[in-house]
């Protein structure tokens, strides 16, 4: 008697761990088949597009495990001064050749359209290597450190700007390109949600095994790169766009062959103007925010500093996932307005966190700063499908995310050098919102692009 209560309770243990294991399995092969099915729909497997949006969900896979083990060494173990000072550093220094290079990255990626997945595949396989040596150097304290974190995240943005130069060349006929851009950015939000718990469970063990962790899924994402379509390398009928706003105009054919270069509509021109001031905002949370929930968290979280900068980062995470779901459901959407709206709405809540600094106003700060990136983004994209000739559109959008992601190298530059004092940090970036929104709504065009 005493023998058979152990073997029935060890029997129902083995019985309830197979069916929870059994069900994980139908789950996770139900949300598989799910997901490929989303990933296929309207023809996005036939012409590829499918095989990107698994890039891209790779790809936020490994940021998002880059991120969460950086969170707790080169911003809650490293002194305050010490790595501020060093970040600085790195970052100026990388944010030099990246001003003088981004002029160049589209121009390179037209003339070099064959070239354009192991582009993208080049960008995977630095950050390979870059998290396999940030694994050492985090376990040895290295002074490598800083450089290869740099290097991640100036990689992670060249990634931007290549995928966008290589995304028209996907879209399924008769969908929008704002709404296959939407479909992307979505799936880099799941990849980033599946993977975050993966990361979180490795980092469990230290640091550096949810680097190697994001090794491995770099290591596969440079392989899903190199086995994009071909047609991402063909550049047929592509000419270049110079970003200098002036008149849209008819081309006949011949013009087109005679002149490999249009000047950007007004329309585009604006939206991307407006653009940069949410992507300014976004470097410079990043940066700021970091150092500044470290060292000033706001009252009943000195304890827990590192729960406090997730809860900012969820928050603009899920602003983010709005923006993406709102414009996929939105049917019509007027891009000039919502560029303007997105712009003025990060401005206002910036001062609303400058003025009543607290837990409330910081989450709905990262709501909406990760909402007007979203929205401004999509507004941009839809604004290029619209007035940008189909044959300079891959040129548009590499010159526009370069644009962009300088915007963003920029802002994180200053919210490192900023003062850690919240209202004086959050007031500098009102002023500079502001100001760049008066700049944007005295260049608004006095009447509508027309399409050329």
């Amino acid at each position: 008697m005493n023998g058979e209560l152990p073997r029935r309770t060890a029997h129902g243990v083995r019985r309830a761990a197979g069916s929870a294991a059994r069900g994980t399995a139908r789950a996770s092969r139900a949300t598989y088949a799910a997901a490929q099915r989303a990933a296929t729909a309207e023809g996005a497997g036939q012409t590829g597009l499918s095989r990107l949006i698994a890039l891209h969900a790779a790809n936020a896979a490994g940021d998002a495990a880059v991120a969460i083990s950086l969170a707790g060494t080169l911003f809650f173990q490293v002194p305050t001064g010490e790595a501020r000072g060093q970040v600085a550093l790195f970052l100026g220094l990388t944010m030099l050749p990246f001003a003088v290079l981004a002029p160049l990255i589209g121009p390179f990626l037209d003339r070099v359209g064959h070239g354009r997945r192991w582009a993208i595949g080049a960008t995977m396989a630095v950050r390979a290597f870059l998290c396999w040596t940030l694994a050492t150097a985090v376990a040895t304290e290295s002074r490598w450190l800083f450089p290869a974190a740099l290097g991640v995240l100036v990689a992670s943005k060249a990634y931007g700007v290549t995928k966008a130069a290589a995304a028209p060349r996907l879209v399924p006929h008769g969908v929008p390109l704002v709404k296959a851009n939407a479909r992307i950015s979505l799936a880099g939000v799941v990849g980033a949600a599946v993977s975050a718990p993966l990361a979180g469970l490795a980092a469990w063990a230290g640091p550096e095994w949810s680097l190697r962790y994001a090794f491995a899924v770099f290591v596969a994402a440079t392989i899903l790169a190199i086995r994009l379509p071909a047609r991402v390398d063909s550049a047929a009928g592509e000419v270049r766009l110079e970003l200098l706003p002036g008149p849209s105009t008819p081309q006949t054919e011949g013009e087109a062959r005679g002149q490999r270069s249009l000047r950007i509509p007004p329309a585009v021109a604006f939206a991307l103007r407006a653009n940069c001031g949410p992507r300014w905002l976004s470097g410079f949370l990043t940066m700021f925010m970091a150092f500044l929930l470290r060292e000033h968290p706001v009252a009943g979280w000195t304890a827990r500093p590192e729960l406090l900068l997730g809860l900012v980062i969820g928050a603009a995470g899920l602003g983010n996932t709005l923006g993406i779901a709102l414009a996929s459901l939105v049917r019509r959407l007027k891009p000039a307005l919502t560029v303007v709206i997105a712009l003025l709405g990060a401005t206002a809540m910036t001062l609303v966190a400058a003025l009543f600094y607290g837990l409330l106003p910081l989450l709905a700060l990262g709501l909406t700063a990760g909402l007007a990136q979203s929205l401004a983004k999509l507004s941009l994209d839809s604004t290029i499908q619209r007035d940008v000739p189909e044959r300079v559109q891959a040129s548009a959008f590499a010159r526009s995310d370069t644009l962009l992601q300088l915007a963003w190298v920029v802002g994180g530059g200053i919210g490192i050098v900023m003062p850690l004092q919240p209202r004086l940090g959050l007031g500098v970036a009102v002023g500079v919102l502001a100001a760049w929104t008066v700049t944007v709504l005295i260049t608004h065009p006095n009447r509508p692009s027309r399409r050329t």
